[in-house]
Order: C-alpha cells, then structure tokens, then sequence
C-alpha cells in the first residue's frame, strides 16, 4: 500500500488483519525520494521502516533508491540496528551532557569509539556523571561512568566493576574488561 503516512497505514493495516484473525507475513517497503539529501532520506527511512519495527511489526524490509546495492544493505542495518532487531556493529550510548559531567564527552567518546568501534554486536556507555549515567546505560554491555574529576567507573552490564579508575588509564581498562569478558576481536585492517 502507499500512504501519506505509512507508518499509520501499517499499523491500522496489522490491526484489520488481526481482527479477521489474519496472521500474513508483513514486508515493509521504502522507496527514497529523489529530492531529498542523503540525510534526510536516511531520516524518512528509519521512521517509516523502524517505527513499525519497533512496534513488533514487519517480517521482512526492503528498501530502494538509495544507490548502490551496499549503500542500501548497511542503511538497512542501521535501521535494524535502531531498532533493536540486529546489532552488527557496536552501538554507543552517551549523555547529551550537564553541568555534572567532569569530563569532555565528546573527546572521550570519539576516543573510545577509535578504539572499539569495529566490535560487531557490543553496546558501550559512556556517561558523563554518576547521577544518571547508570540508569541511562542500563542495556549497555559495557559502561564507562564518570565519577570524579579525573576518574571514572567502569561497568559490565548494570554491576560496577572498577571503582575509581584514573582517566589515564580508564580507556584500557575499559579494553582489558571487553578482552576479560570475550567480547573483543582485533580490529581488521
């Protein structure tokens, strides 16, 4: 079907399906429109397809008018990947950022991301206070939590793990813990 609104058109679509007591498989489809920049096509993209996903709809996705053949595959990891449904690279959670955060998390974040960012299915948190970064960070694998002025706390899962960490050796700790808990794999050039 083709809707103005096909997130609304999918869902109202399930509804009448399920309560004819219809159970067919539901593909969703989307076709990039010429006229938008790359940034705002990969937008459309992810609401129109990830939405429904995220509802628990949609058995398969297909996607056209991206390109490339690759462009279109990873743009549909991506997608998967938001919504929950596929990891296949390593997801990042941070905090936006306040007046608590001790550190900068723009720098630490893009150094931690160089050093994991080729770890296929692994989600890091790096928070910057110990306020609300535990609760922020409660589906990461791993977490990096600020704790003080040049410290921070290092989590596997929800547990605290390492207390105190110096931030000069808080980035290979964080590595040492991915390695302890076989998560990591080298990075392949």
């Amino acid at each position: 079907m083709t809707s103005d609104r096909p997130v609304h058109a999918v869902r109202r679509m399930v509804a009448r399906l399920a309560a004819r007591g219809c159970d067919a498989p539901v593909v969703l489809r989307h076709r990039s429109d010429a006229t938008l920049d790359a940034e705002s096509a990969l937008l459309a993209a992810g609401t129109d397809l990830g939405a429904p996903l995220c509802d628990g709809i949609g058995d398969a996705v297909v996607l056209s008018g991206f390109g490339d053949a690759g462009r279109t595959v990873a743009l549909g990891y991506r997608i998967l990947q938001g919504a929950r449904l596929r990891t296949t690279w390593t997801e990042f959670i941070s905090c936006p950022s306040c007046g608590r955060t001790l550190f900068d998390l723009e720098e630490t974040t893009a150094r931690i991301k160089a050093r994991t960012g080729h770890l296929d299915g692994v989600k890091i948190a790096i928070m910057g206070c110990i306020v609300n970064g535990p609760g922020e960070m409660a589906d990461a694998d791993f977490g990096y939590v600020g704790s003080g002025p040049t410290s921070v706390n290092l989590y596997v899962g929800k547990e605290l793990v390492e207390r105190n960490v110096p931030t000069e050796e808080s980035d290979d700790r964080l590595v040492e813990l991915i390695r302890k808990h076989d998560r990591w794999k080298d990075p392949v050039n």
